[in-house]
């Protein structure tokens, strides 16, 4: 599948579809030209990804090393993983404060976190080939991500200069803890994985998150609801959503629906985080799908915990089940 040619969707930002090799297909990428180029998110370094950010990048007349800026809206590896390369083209590295305590942090100190990110899948009923199977796919990730080694950050409702424009940094966690969307004057929004069109964001709870990341999103759903913007440049799909408060209100909806569904299949006896991501999410996934699942039902979990609504108790080898 070839990606598609860049194109410019909103005054002076040209969308570059990259192709990644997740369900989604291609992350948006969005150069920003003004007083200066700019790149927001990265892609990660596959060689049809690189291969295509390149070419796109030719095809304007630009390489690498005439990017100024890469703004980062998260750590995830499809939005970062090239991030380190541009930076050593010469480009300043920007992110937000908090993700660069911890998403960024999760990269230069992987190991240890695959270590508690293994423990923690075990502890909420992982079979011990689930175990080996994610374990194997974090690794191969990490092979595929260059993290920055001096990025500059950046606060919640600061303003960013972004090529020449300016920018209101919002911090909206959920997706990722760091989350950075960002608001221009004229109300486009640059939302990466916070807002999108055809799917909903994966709100996962991980072994270095924030411990109630669905509440996190909630709240960072009503933020960017009220914030006035006329459009939304979206991480995947789209490019553009252009009713916002819609489209928020809709992702709401489908995680009260998602709540709902968990607590009627904790109505008989207590369950692990594991076997009801396998019936929330049936069918057959890849080791890389199924701990997305798995992530996403424990963030919906300790939603729900944390509510008074379940409760959690540790069983033989501390294994953690939940019920009513």
């Amino acid at each position: 599948m070839r990606s598609s040619p860049p194109r410019e969707v909103a005054p002076g930002i040209v969308q570059i579809p990259v192709p990644i090799p997740y369900p989604m297909g291609y992350v948006n990428c969005y150069l920003v030209r003004g007083d200066g180029i700019a790149l927001v998110d990265t892609a990660m370094d596959t060689p049809e990804g690189r291969a295509a950010l390149e070419g796109a990048l030719a095809e304007l007349g630009l390489s690498l090393s005439d990017l100024d800026q890469a703004i980062l809206t998260h750590h995830h590896p499809d939005h970062y993983g090239l991030s380190g390369l541009i930076e050593a083209a010469g480009a300043e590295v920007w992110l937000l404060d908090a993700e660069e305590r911890t998403g960024h942090r999760f990269w230069l100190e992987y190991e240890p976190w695959l270590r508690a990110s293994v423990e923690q899948f075990r502890q909420h009923g992982a079979p011990l080939e689930g175990l080996e199977g994610m374990a194997q796919a974090m690794w191969l990730t990490r092979r595929q991500v260059h993290p920055p080694q001096h990025p500059k950050t950046v606060s919640d409702g600061q303003t960013l200069d972004i090529a020449g424009f300016a920018f209101r940094v919002l911090w909206t966690p959920g997706h990722a803890d760091g989350h950075m969307a960002l608001l221009r004057d004229d109300g486009v929004l640059l939302a990466g994985d916070h807002l999108l069109e055809r799917i909903t964001p994966n709100i996962g709870l991980w072994a270095y998150s924030r411990p109630n990341p669905l509440g996190d999103y909630l709240e960072s759903l009503e933020k960017v609801r009220g914030l006035g913007a006329r459009l939304a440049l979206v991480g995947h799909f789209g490019p553009v959503i252009s009713d916002i408060p819609k489209r928020a209100a809709e992702l709401r909806a489908h995680h009260q629906g998602r709540l709902s569904d968990l607590l009627t299949l904790l109505e008989g006896s207590p369950q692990t985080a594991w076997e009801l991501s396998l019936k929330l999410f049936s069918g057959q996934l890849s080791f890389v799908q199924r701990r997305f699942a798995w992530a996403e039902t424990l963030a919906h979990l300790e939603y729900l915990r944390q509510q008074g609504s379940i409760q959690a108790e540790r069983g033989g080898q501390e294994v953690i089940r939940y019920s009513r």
